[in-house]
């Protein structure tokens, strides 16, 4: 009985979740308005993107996945300035499939990014000659359950369609 119980204990795959690199993918920076712009009242319109993607690099369980924020602030419809971070990370992950997968790529992987993209966009703003940019904290959590909610709904009626049941 006690040799069933270990053979059980080896045959399910032990859960690993390890950081193994972080690295700057792509960063751009572009302030198309300068130096008209430094004249003008700072009272930016901001506009964050958020997205994240995942690939698998090996057969190993490594994993690459990239964060990108991307910022447009405008003034006065002119863009004052658009940073773009893709902040990747590769990340050894093992014993997990399917959608505690897809949860690990979506949530905790981003979560460790997020804090080098953040620093990463305020650097580049302030070097450029504006203001820093303080992101504040993303819940990926609520994120990757508002996608999946999302993605579960079916598709709306197009308009002058007629749904028949």
């Amino acid at each position: 009985m006690a040799d069933e119980q270990a053979a059980g204990t080896q045959e399910q795959p032990q859960q690993q979740f390890a950081m193994q690199r972080i690295y700057n993918k792509d960063i751009s920076f572009e302030s198309p308005s300068t130096p008209d712009i430094f004249r003008k009242q700072w009272q930016p319109k901001v506009n964050v993107d958020l997205n994240t993607k995942s690939d698998k690099v090996d057969e190993q369980g490594n994993f690459e996945v990239v964060l990108t924020i991307t910022i447009t602030a405008k003034v006065d419809d002119e863009t004052a300035f658009l940073v773009e971070v893709q902040q990747a990370g590769i990340f050894m992950i093992s014993g997990f499939e399917g959608e505690d997968l897809r949860r690990i790529l979506g949530t905790a992987a981003p979560n460790i990014l997020f804090p080098y993209a953040r620093e990463n966009i305020d650097s580049l703003c302030v070097k450029g000659g504006f203001p820093p940019v303080m992101l504040a904290p993303v819940n990926f959590d609520a994120l990757y359950q508002q996608a999946l909610s999302q993605a579960q709904q079916p598709p709306a009626a197009e308009d002058g369609e007629a749904a028949t049941h």
